[in-house]
């Protein structure tokens, strides 16, 4: 399935039914009055969080959303019907956004979490409303109210507790098939990862999290070099950050330290959202089966950080090191449970 993270959509509710304009005219009652109903309520264009739904796809071929509008107001004091809400599923973690202003307007995490897109009109008022001591027979109806319309943004950003983050090639997607039963492309050449992937990480005793493979980062990434720009949001809900580096300068011969890769990751995370550099962080240094025990040992006092914990030497080729790599990002994670940073979402009514 082709993943979509990102969409344009319009939106519109229902127009109101207009009011009607009538008399009773039945026999034997003279001067029957006004008997015109009301125009009934458009239907509400209503964003719905689905957990069974994992891209925006469906909704990149499907651009115009619209409500049906409310029945008009009939004669013999029948008002028209209601019209039915439109409702549009979402993956969960979507963030909604006005198209014109930015402007934030919900960010729906949770299952079933609803939010109005563009409200119905109201019906118009028929005749019958208008009847007063002074007009006993008033030949005026209001016409029901046009449905909001407007354009949305909509963004989604993975929910997950943990985020893998590296430059390409480091060996995150080999990770994450290692340890979940998520099974991502994977081979010997940079961006082979061109979706985020999730996986649901077992640890034994009830114990489980879900991983992210966030694709490749390299210097610029927030600038919109390379492919990892697209995918820094996903790394915002993140709870922990596992930081994966390899000793390339030594196993391919290319510049730089694996001190130097993980400042350049760290450098494009807060430069993308400086709050990211206030989550819980854990440092692994990849490809173990490939390097010295002395080189290794160098590597880890290199990336020692006064009040840090030591890097974590892990394969995930071989699987060496991972159970202690996987035990140290669950002590880390907080309370289980999620916020979401938008307290709204849920549908109101129609009176506020």
């Amino acid at each position: 399935m082709q993943f979509v993270d990102e969409v344009t959509i319009r939106v519109k509710g229902g127009d109101g039914g207009n009011g009607c304009v009538a008399f009773r005219r039945e026999a034997h009652v003279p001067r029957g009055g006004p008997s015109g109903g009301d125009g009934g309520d458009g239907g509400d264009v209503i964003l719905e969080a689905d957990p069974n739904l994992t891209t925006l796809l469906d909704l990149r071929y499907q651009r115009e959303y619209r409500a049906k509008r409310g029945q008009h107001g009939q004669g013999h004091d029948r008002n028209g019907r209601n019209a039915d809400h439109r409702l549009v599923p979402v993956p969960c973690g979507t963030v909604v956004l006005d198209l014109g202003s930015g402007d934030l307007l919900a960010d729906l995490t949770g299952p079933g979490q609803r939010f109005i897109a563009a409200r119905g009109g109201r019906g118009g008022r028929g005749n019958r409303r208008f009847t007063s001591s002074t007009n006993r027979a008033p030949r005026r109806a209001d016409p029901g109210e046009a449905g909001e319309e407007r354009e949305l943004r909509l963004e989604l950003k993975l929910l997950a507790d943990v985020g893998l983050v590296g430059l390409p090639n480091v060996g995150k997607s080999t990770l994450i098939s290692r340890v979940s039963a998520a099974r991502p492309r994977i081979a010997d050449y940079p961006f082979t990862t061109l979706i985020p992937n999730l996986g649901l990480v077992r640890l034994g005793d009830e114990r489980s999290m879900v991983m992210a493979d966030i694709p490749g980062l390299i210097e610029g990434a927030h600038l919109g070099v390379g492919l990892g720009h697209r995918f820094l949001r996903h790394v915002e809900r993140t709870r922990v950050l596992v930081f994966l580096v390899d000793d390339r300068h030594t196993l391919a011969d290319e510049p730089g330290t694996p001190l130097e890769d993980l400042e350049v990751l760290r450098k494009e995370l807060r430069a993308f959202n400086p709050e990211l550099a206030c989550r819980p962080q854990v440092v692994a240094l990849n490809k173990l089966d490939l390097l010295e025990p002395a080189r290794v040992q160098a590597i880890q006092q290199e990336l020692e950080q006064p009040g840090e914990s030591a890097a974590l030497p892990i394969s995930a080729a071989t699987g060496d090191g991972l159970g202690a790599l996987l035990e140290a990002v669950w002590a880390m994670l907080p309370a289980r449970g999620h916020h979401s940073p938008f307290e709204g979402g849920s549908e109101p009514s129609r009176d506020s």
